[in-house]
C-alpha cells in the first residue's frame, strides 16, 4: 500500500509537470567548432545533469545521522557531466570527461567534481585498428558494462554490470591501454588495465574472514579486458567507448556481445592454517540488444537488452549497494542488506539482467512528445545467500522533444530484504520499495 501511495503521488507530479515543457523546440545541434573546412576535424563540447526527486522505504535498523528513519524523501543530482571530444586529424582523437556523481543531502559539501575519462587514440588501419590508452572505460565483458548515461533506458543502469567500481575502478574507467575496431560485422575491444589499488576502494567491501574471501591488499596486477559483438543489422558508432541504451527505433540494432574481465591475485581467502592465499578474479557474460523500429512512419520502436554474467570474487564474497543512499547508517535492527536503500548487488554468483521497453510515436503532450514505458528484472543465484536475489523496477520515460536531449522519467523499483533466519542462512524476509522522478537535459 505505501508503495502504491507514493507511486500515486509521483504519477501526479508527472501528469502536472508536462505543462512546463509544452513548447516544442528544435532538434538539439551539436556544439562544434570545425578545424578544417569540410568538418571532419573539430573540437565537440557536450553535457548531461541527471537530477532526482525520490521516495525510499528504508531498509529496517536504517539510520540518518543517528536518527532512525523508516522513510525518506530526498533530493539529488546523480549525474553531471561535461565533454570535451576532439577529431584533431585524420588519425589522432583527444576525449575527457569531467563531471561529478551521486551529490545528495549527505555528500561532502564543495567536493565531488573529478575526471571520468582523459584518453589519447591513433587510427592504425581504417576503422578496422585505433589503439589507444589513458583514463578511460574502453574495457570489456558485457554491453552495459560501458552504457552511455545519456541513453538509458530504465531509469539507471543495472550498476552490477560495473562489476569492479569503487573496488578496483573508478566508476568503471581506469588506466588502459587499448585496440578497437570493426571488421564486417564484427565489433571488437581489447584492454589491458592498471587498477586502482584495493587500499584507496571508496566501496565499502567486506574484511577478509575464514567465512568469505575479500580484496587483495597486494600491490594490483594487470587486468585483462575484451569484448566481442556481432552486429547483424546496422552497424553502431565506436567513436566512444559508450554503448547506447535504446535508439528509439532511430536504428535497426540486433547485436550479440560476450566478454570477460580477468585481473590475477585480486581476491584474497584465508586458509585453514590461517595463511592467506591469492586467487584469480573472473568474469564472464554475454548479452543480446535489440532495437526494433515497428512503425518508422509513427516512430514507434521495441527495445530489448538480456545479459548473463557469472562473476567470481571468491569464496561467499557479496556487496551490498544503494545509490545516492540516504541513510548513513543502521541499529541493532539491521537486515544483511545494511542501510537505506541498499540491496546484494555484486558478489560471487550467477547474474542474469533482463529489460523491455516501447516507444510510441510523437505528439504526446508535447509537438514531437514520445511515450516509452519499460520493464526490468535482475536475478542472482549469489554463493553466500541461501534464496535468488530478486530485483525488479518499472516505468515509463517521456521524451520531451522525441529524443534523449530533454526526457522525464518516473521509476518504481523492489528490492528483497534479507535475514538470517534460525539455521543461519540468508533468506528473504519481505521487500521495499523506492520511487524516482528523473530529469535529463542534455546536449
Amino acid at each position: 500500500m505505501k508503495l502504491l501511495k507514493y507511486s500515486l503521488v509521483f504519477f501526479s507530479f508527472y501528469l502536472i509537470t508536462p505543462t512546463a515543457f509544452a513548447a516544442d523546440s528544435n532538434k538539439t545541434k551539436k556544439v562544434q567548432f570545425n578545424l578544417n573546412d569540410d568538418g571532419s576535424h573539430y573540437i565537440r563540447l557536450m553535457g548531461l545533469g541527471q537530477y532526482w526527486l525520490r521516495y525510499t522505504d528504508m531498509n529496517p535498523g536504517s539510520m540518518i545521522y543517528n536518527t532512525p528513519a523508516n522513510q525518506y524523501t530526498d533530493m539529488g543530482i546523480r549525474r553531471l557531466r561535461f565533454h570535451l571530444l576532439a577529431q584533431i586529424n585524420d588519425y589522432v582523437l583527444f576525449y575527457a570527461q569531467f563531471g561529478l556523481n551521486n551529490f545528495g543531502f549527505n555528500s561532502q559539501q564543495f567536493q565531488g567534481a573529478f575526471f571520468h575519462d582523459a584518453l589519447g587514440e591513433i587510427k592504425v588501419i581504417d576503422d578496422k585498428l585505433s589503439i589507444g590508452g589513458g583514463l578511460t572505460a574502453w574495457s570489456g565483458l558485457s554491453r552495459y558494462s560501458t552504457l552511455g548515461v545519456g541513453s538509458i533506458m530504465s531509469l539507471d543502469a543495472p550498476l552490477y554490470q560495473h562489476t569492479t567500481a569503487g573496488l578496483y575502478d573508478q566508476f568503471i574507467r581506469r588506466f588502459t591501454i587499448y585496440g578497437k575496431g570493426q571488421i564486417a560485422k564484427l565489433d571488437y575491444r581489447v584492454g589491458v588495465s592498471f587498477p586502482f589499488a584495493s587500499q584507496v576502494a571508496t566501496a565499502g567491501y567486506p574484511a577478509i574472514t575464514f567465512l568469505n574471501s575479500s580484496l587483495s591488499t597486494l600491490p594490483p596486477k594487470p587486468q585483462l579486458n575484451g569484448y566481442l559483438k556481432y552486429q547483424l543489422f546496422e552497424h553502431e558508432s565506436n567513436k566512444l567507448p559508450y554503448n547506447a541504451g535504446t535508439y528509439l527505433g532511430r536504428k535497426k540494432m540486433f547485436t550479440i556481445g560476450a566478454g570477460y574481465t580477468l585481473q590475477e591475485a585480486a581476491i584474497a581467502e584465508l586458509e585453514v592454517s590461517g595463511d592467506t592465499s591469492y586467487h584469480t578474479m573472473v568474469q564472464l557474460a554475454t548479452d543480446v540488444f535489440l532495437d526494433l523500429p515497428i512503425n518508422r512512419e509513427k516512430m514507434t520502436a521495441l527495445t530489448w537488452y538480456a545479459a548473463y554474467h557469472y562473476l567470481y570474487y571468491g569464496k561467499n564474497f557479496v556487496l551490498n549497494g544503494g545509490v545516492m543512499n540516504p541513510a548513513t547508517g543502521v541499529n541493532a535492527n539491521a537486515s544483511i542488506n545494511g542501510a537505506g536503500n541498499a540491496f546484494p548487488m555484486r558478489g560471487t554468483g550467477n547474474f542474469f539482467y533482463t529489460q523491455l521497453g516501447y516507444v510510441f510515436g510523437q505528439k504526446i503532450i508535447s509537438k514531437k512528445g514520445r511515450l516509452q514505458p519499460y520493464v526490468a528484472t535482475q536475478i542472482v543465484d549469489f554463493q553466500a545467500l541461501s534464496e535468488p536475489m530478486v530485483m525488479y523496477e518499472s516505468g515509463i520515460n517521456w521524451f520531451i522533444n522525441g529524443d534523449h536531449s530533454s526526457k522525464l522519467s518516473f521509476n518504481v523499483q523492489q528490492r528483497p530484504v534479507y535475514f538470517l533466519n534460525a539455521n543461519a542462512d540468508a533468506v528473504v524476509s519481505h521487500y521495499r520499495g523506492m520511487a524516482q522522478m528523473q530529469l535529463q537535459v542534455s546536449f
